[in-house]
């Protein structure tokens, strides 16, 4: 393992970022074989939390063409030391008084879990002349600690965003109850439902442990880190 860069986790070498991204790449097209789906519908965000801005160059080159991060102040600091370019991702929680920089940040926040939020977040794209890409978080099985909105009030939400003018809502974003790869299966269908009710194109869904059962459920958009980076301490 690496030395840490600002702060960051111990960064494995770029060849053995390289050989895990190709890993991945190569169970996300065995899942799209298996549901005969296209490879090119399914957006693998590399998720680079708590990795220095020399793992997020040396997962751009190693092919990702986005990225994503859980803090906005992770990828403020990091961000201008990255070397390439890739579509960076917000796929935690956004709290309202970082809605200026996230905006600035980010190309795709995945966490729009309330109207209050999404005002704040369309207020400051408006600023700037923007149109946010957004996807709404599911709190999809009703767990206490989880953000997200509660699956009936995911219609009326995706309404009321629809009519705030910088935003661009695209699809459902969710992290399913934890459990082995087959027990979160249900959990994607759901949001697939869910997705297909609101006309939502866009579902962000699966990380390392059950991406390739997100892929066969109809995942748009999976968040993989431990695959591609190693556990992180």
């Amino acid at each position: 393992m690496g030395e840490p860069s600002s702060g960051g986790e111990p960064m494995p070498p770029a060849d053995e970022i390289r050989a895990n991204f190709q890993s991945v790449e190569a169970r996300v097209e065995g899942a799209c074989r298996r549901t005969g789906r296209a490879r090119a519908n399914v957006t693998l965000v590399a998720v680079t939390k708590t990795f220095p801005a020399e793992g997020v160059s040396a997962v751009i080159a190693a092919g990702a063409t986005d990225v994503g991060e859980n803090r906005v102040q992770e990828a403020r600091d990091k961000k201008p030391s990255v070397v390439g370019s890739a579509r960076w991702h917000l796929i935690g929680h956004l709290q309202s008084n970082k809605a200026k920089d996230a905006v600035r940040l980010f190309d795709v926040i995945h966490s729009i879990d309330s109207i209050g939020l999404a005002g704040r977040v369309s207020a400051a794209a408006e600023a700037i002349g923007k149109k946010q890409t957004v996807l709404i978080e599911v709190n999809i099985g009703r767990e206490e600690q989880k953000s997200g909105a509660l699956p009936e009030n995911v219609p009326d939400l995706v309404e009321k965003i629809r009519r705030l003018a910088s935003l661009e809502p695209v699809g459902l974003m969710a992290i399913p109850p934890q459990g082995e790869p087959e027990q979160t299966r249900r959990w994607f269908r759901d949001l697939k439902r869910m997705s297909e009710a609101c006309g939502l194109p866009q579902l962000s869904m699966g990380m390392t442990d059950d991406f390739e059962v997100a892929v066969e459920e109809g995942a748009t958009i999976i968040r993989v880190g431990r695959a591609i980076f190693g556990t992180r301490s």
